[in-house]
């Protein structure tokens, strides 16, 4: 039969079947049986057993308590959950069978230990509720308190992916199967990295929403009571499950943020790791991002926000300008900016502080930085009180630097604090008179113990007679062998030992009682001034959380404003037109590992009419691919309200941002490099809208000749048609499609300008109107270093291949935009000048070049070219 621990033990392990049951014994938490078995191997403990009133014991591993989260996090990390099963009495005064349940359950989206959370990164969770009217979302931080909520139409679910890859969520609930979102689960499991959670069916249910909502938001929108079932319905059900696993200790979650579909600039998963926002494609490191460029915030919560920036640009001019005044300010008032950042080194992450606070998991060094990050908060205030931009005015009146409650935190916590709230220590001398008294006893006592050692050895003349102590008898006077006779008879024996013996008198045992009654008593009482304490900046959370706000924000602002001024960036106009106008635009990242001085800078030129978009033709290695990604990120960085590397940008408001661009096999999700290629245009082709932005390289390039150059042209002909005519960037190595500049408005052909001398090329990464007029493939290879003898073998092919090649016939109308008007032979001339024109680089041109160039243009005009 088994033991009555056993029977307790295995009573809730019955409740939490597909948890790692943590079973607190002691100082350690203890693992049993199967849990045991598999904690061992990948915890790499000692696996041992324990009677459990059975014939074969138990299989046993256990971590200490006091280490405990070093063992969580990697469970965790390797996709197990984990549940916390705590002595609810003091097993010293328990009757029987020390009371045990069930305090917490870990997950991967339910961390809120600072050890095992990037400090810079959110770490969310996610409910995803699909029904008749859409799919409904919500996402919190349970580190941090933030909680978010969105829906997402029927016929609008191809986002699905994206919004939820936009907050990358480490857990997932949902009430639908697998099947049905199968994609979606795909490749955030392959991708993220996100565990997918089973959770009963009541969670999510319709008819209790508001009054769980309600209960848990004071202000909970309008729009999700009254017509939002879908967001209803995943807030409601993710505030359920948070609950449980955190058995209901979850009321500083106390603000519910509603966004709406268009308030932010969409881009999808695959633009966000080729334009590498936060993560670099090939090491999946920081260094290398927008955000590593951006990032010069001071504080955690600040990095964090600054990344949900760039995760969620706006699409609201208005905000968006009211943000690059506060960068503005802050750029142009370097002093202002200093004194800042400087104060901001001092800003703690209060925010997953007071989470800490909520769970009981705090100690006194968590609550004095609380203390250290309002008197911070303080003197940002006072330098912001000068301040004229709409967002640091308000920054100033918003700050609330909480001096109250610093105050109080001051006056009770001393300076040098311990990691142990348990074993005192930490309470001001002065603030509390009892605490004093102790404090003076338990202090005076240590001193009596040492004058009562001198007077034993002066007393019985045994010079190396000790007092000492341990656990298990108490206080001793400890004598060595060669000097037991000379103790006297009021000595009473306590304990033997090889080396003597070990004795107590009336007045040690007198002394006793006194020292551990008053040390123990001290500890009890400044635990208990402690827990006070705490529920006194528990219940001014809101104040404290506004603060902690309110200082990200500003430290996101002066992070903006010093890249903008160390990188020499300037302020966009941004407005709601359909224009993205640059001049001498450079690529952020790009310029920042090599030598700024040597970027060449690039002007862009889109609009919905006339320059919609623009077919760039020239050589791989040229520099059609930073160009085109430089506009991307330019675009990005105005629209979460930072200034740009450019000379001058005018860019209007875009909605979404999609990019066709790399060369891979997705192996994880089983596609080949084309049909990953021909998955992203159909994704494309199917979302995009006049407002968006798009970046098409190398369509095509996956399969043959003949079908990628149908496929490209036939993909340039529906985006740059009346039917979307997005603004577009296209590169491509098929020349025949600059023909579309003359069949189609708003085509514009560009190039990236290359000089050849013999048989050596240089490309000059300046993007100029016109063609190009080579492709220069056969260099590009020599300079990556082709053996030369193949290099040799290529241009014999090619020269074979031109000759046998027949005459191209002349090319066919677009099936979108028929081009009906005749053309002269005026009109040919004059197109051939103009050409030659536009895509003559004159700052790259020799006197004799110029020379030449002026005499063809002269051939030309008189109709006397070779080629006419």
């Amino acid at each position: 039969m088994l033991s009555p621990m056993m029977q307790q033990y295995f009573k809730i392990k019955d409740e939490y079947k597909d948890y790692l049951l943590f079973y607190r014994l002691g100082d350690f938490y203890e693992m049993f049986f199967d849990d045991a078995v598999l904690a061992s191997r990948l915890l790499e403990l000692t696996l041992t057993g324990r009677d459990c009133g059975e014939e074969e014991r138990a299989p046993m591993c256990g971590v200490p308590y006091h280490s405990v989260d070093t063992y969580i996090g990697k469970l965790v990390s390797l996709g197990y959950k984990i549940a916390i099963c705590e002595q609810m009495e003091d097993p010293a005064s328990a009757t029987g069978l020390v009371k045990r349940e069930v305090i917490r359950i870990i997950t991967p989206g339910t961390l809120v230990e600072s050890d095992l959370l990037d400090e810079k990164a959110n770490n969310y969770i996610c409910s995803l509720y699909k029904c008749e009217d859409g799919v409904g979302l919500a996402f919190a931080d349970v580190s941090t308190g933030e909680f978010s909520c969105t829906a997402i139409p029927k016929d609008h679910l191809y986002k699905l992916t994206g919004e939820i890859g936009a907050f990358a969520p480490s857990e997932l609930i949902m009430n639908v199967s697998e099947n049905e979102i199968q994609e979606t689960l795909k490749y955030l499991k392959v991708k993220l990295g996100t565990m997918v959670t089973p959770v009963p069916a009541e969670y999510y249910d319709r008819d209790s929403a508001v009054e769980t909502l309600k209960s848990q938001f004071a202000e909970v929108p309008a729009d999700i009571i009254e017509q939002n079932e879908p967001a209803r319905v995943a807030a409601s059900s993710l505030m359920h499950y948070l609950s449980d696993m955190q058995k209901g200790n979850i009321s500083y979650i106390d603000k519910l943020r509603y966004y709406s579909d268009g308030q932010y600039l969409e881009i999808d998963l695959n633009s966000k790791r080729n334009l590498e926002l936060c993560q670099s494609i090939r090491s999946r490191e920081k260094k290398g991002t927008l955000l590593w460029v951006l990032d010069k915030t001071r504080s955690a919560a600040g990095a964090r926000l600054l990344r949900s920036y760039l995760e969620k640009p706006l699409c609201n001019a208005y905000l968006i300008n009211k943000r690059l005044s506060a960068v503005e300010e802050l750029k142009n008032n370097v002093m202002l900016r200093g004194e800042i950042s400087d104060a901001m080194s001092g800003v703690l992450d209060v925010e997953r502080i007071l989470t800490r606070v909520v769970y009981s998991n705090s100690n006194a060094r968590d609550i004095r930085a609380i203390a250290q990050t309002a008197e911070k908060a303080s003197a940002i205030k006072a330098l912001l009180k000068a301040a004229s931009s709409d967002e640091l005015v308000s920054a100033y009146h918003g700050i609330d630097a909480i001096d109250d409650i610093r105050l109080r935190i001051e006056s009770e916590l001393a300076d040098e604090l311990p990691v142990s709230v348990r074993e005192g220590g930490f309470i001001r001398k002065g603030y509390n008179e009892e605490v004093d008294r102790l404090r003076g006893i338990v202090g005076d006592a240590k001193h009596w113990l040492l004058r009562m050692e001198e007077q034993e050895r002066e007393q019985t003349g045994i010079r190396n007679l000790r007092i000492g102590y341990n656990r298990v008898f108490g206080y001793y006077i400890e004598v060595s062998r060669s000097n037991i006779g000379d103790v006297p008879e009021r000595y009473l024996r306590k304990q033997t030992l090889t080396t003597g013996e070990r004795y107590i008198t009336p007045e040690l045992k007198e002394l006793e009682n006194e020292i551990l009654g008053g040390s123990e008593k001290l500890c009890e009482l400044e635990y208990k001034l402690f827990t006070e304490l705490v529920e006194y900046v528990s219940s001014n959370m809101e104040r404290i959380q506004k603060m902690a706000a309110r200082l990200a924000v500003i430290d996101v602002y002066a992070s903006l404003a010093e890249a903008a001024d160390k990188n020499g960036y300037v302020r966009p106009e941004v407005d709601v037109s359909d224009s993205i106008e640059i001049t001498d635009g450079r690529h952020p990242i790009v310029e920042l590992f090599g030598q700024k001085s040597f970027f060449v800078p690039n002007d862009t030129k889109l609009n919905c009419g006339d320059d919609r978009f623009m077919l760039i033709t020239g050589p791989n290695m040229a520099g059609k691919s930073t160009y085109m990604r430089q506009v991307a990120l330019i675009t990005i960085m105005a629209q979460i309200g930072s200034f740009v590397p450019a000379k001058y940008a005018r860019i209007g408001i875009v909605d979404k941002i999609f990019t066709r661009v790399g060369a891979s096999d997705d192996l994880a999700m089983g596609q080949s490099t084309f049909m990953l290629e021909m998955s992203e245009v159909a994704y494309i082709l199917h979302n995009a809208t006049k407002k968006s932005l798009i970046l098409y390289d190398e369509i095509g390039r996956g399969t043959s000749t003949y079908d990628g150059m149908s496929i490209a042209k036939a993909v340039a002909e529906y985006t740059a048609g009346k039917k979307l005519g997005a603004k577009t960037l296209f590169a491509t190595h098929y020349h025949e499609l600059t023909v579309l500049e003359d069949l189609i408005p708003g085509v514009k052909n560009y190039s990236i300008a290359a000089k050849k001398r013999g048989d050596d090329v240089i490309f000059l990464r300046r993007i100029i109107r016109g063609a190009a007029d080579d492709s220069f493939g056969i260099e590009v290879a020599k300079l990556a270093g082709v053996p030369g003898e193949v290099v040799k073998r290529a241009k014999v092919v090619l020269a074979e291949l031109n000759s046998a090649e027949p005459k191209p016939p002349a090319p066919e109308k677009p099936m979108y935009e028929p081009h009906e008007e005749a053309i002269s032979l005026d009109d040919i001339i004059g197109r051939e000048l103009r050409d030659k024109l536009n895509k003559t680089d004159l700052n790259i041109l020799s006197p004799i070049e110029s020379l030449n160039l002026l005499y063809e243009l002269k051939k030309t005009a008189s109709g006397t070219s070779n080629d006419t």
